[in-house]
């Protein structure tokens, strides 16, 4: 770990001296990418600095307890650098562990109801309204992009971008099978159902270099629906592509003009497939990598919703809470932060991550 630390010093001390150059802070490009990769290091450095002075404290009053008259003050003190010491060692571990380059970008949200027919696509209408209520109590703003409402509520399919701070380091655990259990409002005798929706949660990339073939393409054009679509449904405005190799389909409804729907849709197209190509990389090196959706099946479940009893479980950490209300109000930090502790655990321990 030390070896490591003093590389990174050495790369931030060399970072310095570059930055201060003449023909970098006359390069744009290069100033910002130099600039993100001080600021990347600067905490580690900065904490293995307050190490240093603390391993020079430590030896300094080491040698004072064998001096009688300040033995019994150095006790104490020498207690309190070693406890400090104990600290910054865990706090430097936990910043070497390689940081997800997504975690600060914007999120594509998808969330579909699966199975259990009209109840499904009313609990992804919750879910929607839960992430919604999440994003405002983040100071997060949602842009959507496509909803297709269901018969008797909800959502059979909806689609948005989530836009703010560290978004993503946030929601990316949500990606998988969701499921409720409760009595739905259509059953009369009182039976409890169960029905699931799913999540797909994706990194809003900015630059995707991905080369998509106008003949690998089906356009469909059409009028828009539902609410976000009411005040231009008089004209083929609303866009659905697929990508015919991949059975990829997006669809975008959101916009007045036909030419920015298409726009948003390609953009939506290449962030899927750069999703898709991503995960396949990493099943390619070895990474034991579940898929994000699953089937929608009713056992394949990353978190349950159960009403009666007003809990909700996630069942990778098998962490339960019994404020079920209160989380689909929105307060949804008790569990994520309970994801990310054990996601970094996981981590240090060189294991496969949740989200991976």
């Amino acid at each position: 770990m030390f070896n490591r630390l003093e590389t990174i010093v050495a790369r931030f001390n060399e970072l310095e001296i570059e930055l201060a150059k003449p023909e970098i802070l006359n390069n744009y490009n290069e100033l910002k990418k130099l600039s993100k990769e001080r600021s990347d290091l600067e905490e580690i450095v900065n904490k293995y600095n307050e190490y240093k002075t603390n391993e020079e404290d430590l030896k300094e009053t080491k040698s004072m307890l064998n001096d009688p008259e300040l033995r019994e003050m150095a006790e104490e003190e020498y207690d309190n650098l070693v406890a400090n010491k104990d600290r910054l060692l865990k706090e430097l571990e936990i910043l070497l562990v390689p940081k997800d380059e997504n975690d600060g970008k914007n999120v594509i949200m998808e969330i579909r109801g699966a199975a259990g027919g009209d109840e499904a696509n009313i609990f992804a209408g919750d879910l929607f309204r839960m992430y919604s209520y999440y994003a405002e109590k983040n100071g997060w703003k949602i842009e959507m992009i496509n909803e297709l409402p269901g018969t008797s509520g909800g959502y059979s399919q909806v689609e948005y971008l989530i836009k703010g701070d560290n978004v993503y380091s946030k929601l990316k655990y949500e990606s998988g099978s969701h499921r409720v259990q409760r009595v739905p409002t259509t059953e009369t005798q009182g039976r409890v159902h169960t029905s699931t929706a799913t999540v797909l949660v994706m990194p809003e990339v900015e630059e995707i270099n991905i080369d998509i073939r106008e003949s690998d393409l089906k356009i469909d054009v059409y009028h828009s629906s539902g609410a976000g679509g009411q005040s231009v449904n008089t004209s083929n405005s609303a866009v659905r592509i697929t990508h015919v190799p991949t059975g990829i389909v997006v669809t975008c409804q959101t916009e007045r003009s036909q030419l920015k729907n298409k726009e948003k849709a390609m953009r939506f197209l290449k962030i899927k497939m750069n999703d898709e190509i991503t995960h396949k990389q990493e099943s390619e090196i070895g990474a034991e990598r579940k898929t994000k959706i699953g089937t929608g099946d009713r056992s394949e479940k990353i978190r349950t919703y159960n009403y009666p009893q007003n809990r909700v479980t996630d069942h990778r950490i098998n962490f339960s809470l019994m404020e079920l209300d209160r989380v689909m109000d929105g307060n949804l930090e008790p569990i994520i932060e309970a994801l990310i502790t054990e996601d970094m655990r996981l981590k240090l321990a060189g294991e496969t991550s949740i989200e991976g």
